[in-house]
């Protein structure tokens, strides 16, 4: 795709949402299915059911996918979409491009045997290797637009509302 059919795609969108902005508001869901046999649960992906169980580090087999896992998965998907569409924004071109995201986990917190260790990534790392012919200032401009618009990115930059609740089926 190329800026022109970029911006055809997204152009009436853009205009929709300023004329109506809370049609630019959507609800995205998830939804999985403890599994009544292992500590696990089954995680409609849309495309298949993703068993998530435990990490390794706090006893999983390690057949199941970590959720911890997915959430850099995510990132990733997030940013490398993100990254992609941005480029074409600006008419750089991408001939190949890895994404990596890794953080750091004390599981000591999640497993309850150390107060001062948190439950959840201590950091996150993003990092994209391209191979282009762009100057410099282009990319740097790049990998900030990027931020600013990844998704994913921003709801760990930026902590969203969150709310829980536990209901009797």
């Amino acid at each position: 795709m190329d800026v022109t059919a970029l911006r055809a795609l997204q152009a009436p969108l853009k205009d929709q949402y300023r004329e109506t902005p809370d049609a630019g508001i959507v609800t995205l869901k998830a939804r999985g299915e403890l599994d009544d046999q292992h500590i696990a649960c089954k995680v409609e992906t849309g495309r298949a059911i993703a068993l998530a169980g435990l990490h390794p580090a706090t006893g999983g087999s390690g057949a199941e996918l970590c959720s911890g896992d997915m959430l850099l998965e995510a990132l990733v998907a997030c940013a490398g979409v993100t990254l992609k569409a941005v480029a074409t924004a600006l008419e750089i071109e991408l001939k190949k491009g890895i994404v990596r995201a890794e953080g750091d986990l004390d599981f000591r917190g999640t497993l309850g045997i150390a107060k001062d260790a948190p439950v959840g990534f201590k950091a996150i790392r993003l990092s994209f290797d391209v191979e282009t012919d762009a100057p410099q200032e282009k990319l740097d401009t790049l990998l900030k637009l990027t931020e600013r618009y990844c998704v994913v990115f921003q709801t760990l930059n930026v902590k969203p509302e969150l709310s829980a609740k536990l209901a009797i089926a």
